[in-house]
């Protein structure tokens, strides 16, 4: 994490206040440092949402904005704050590219409706952009370096479309396709 959240998370944890990490996904929380998902974590006794400094929601783009909006009311109840988030700072990473909450038998109108970016509590929110992979950085790898780069440019749109249809079409390098 490069964020100011990660900054502030690293300075709380130093001096043994309590930090809690959450993902939308099981995938994700198994990557976070005790991590959980948002819905059982959530679940936990509740003084520990009253005693945490800093609550990181990766995968954030995947819960719904009512999940956000309740979070912020349980936190300004619990903490007797009434303040965003009761003074408890969140950290929100995740990539709207990517998930958008699924909500079944939805038109595109009530999925991006209910994305956190449609949240009144969005107005308030701080983003920050990441200009470094740093997972990329480390391994030293051109190849993955390179699939970094090309699965950025299919999310910002900077693939070239074939004719008037949705498909794209991907470098000969993107991929290796292999038989079973």
């Amino acid at each position: 994490m490069h964020s100011i959240a990660a900054q502030k998370g690293s300075k709380i944890l130093t001096v043994g206040s309590t930090a809690l990490a959450l993902a939308s996904s099981g995938i994700v929380a198994t990557l976070l440092d005790g991590g959980r998902t948002a819905r059982p974590a959530l679940k936990l006794p509740l003084n520990i949402l009253q005693l945490c400094h800093i609550i990181v929601w990766d995968e954030c783009t995947m819960a719904h904005k009512y999940a956000l909006e309740a979070l912020n009311r349980t936190l300004k109840d619990l903490r007797r704050n009434d303040i965003l988030f009761g003074g408890a700072l969140l950290s929100l990473p995740g990539d709207f590219r990517q998930t958008l909450p699924i909500i079944p038998r939805s038109t595109n109108a009530d999925e991006i409706n209910a994305c956190l970016k449609s949240s009144s509590l969005w107005r308030n929110i701080q983003t920050l952009k990441f200009k470094t992979n740093t997972r990329i950085r480390l391994q030293y790898d051109l190849s993955a370096e390179r699939f970094a780069k090309q699965l950025l440019d299919i999310g910002n749109g900077k693939m070239y479309y074939i004719d008037n249809t949705q498909s794209i079409t991907l470098p000969n390098d993107f991929c290796t396709i292999t038989t079973a």
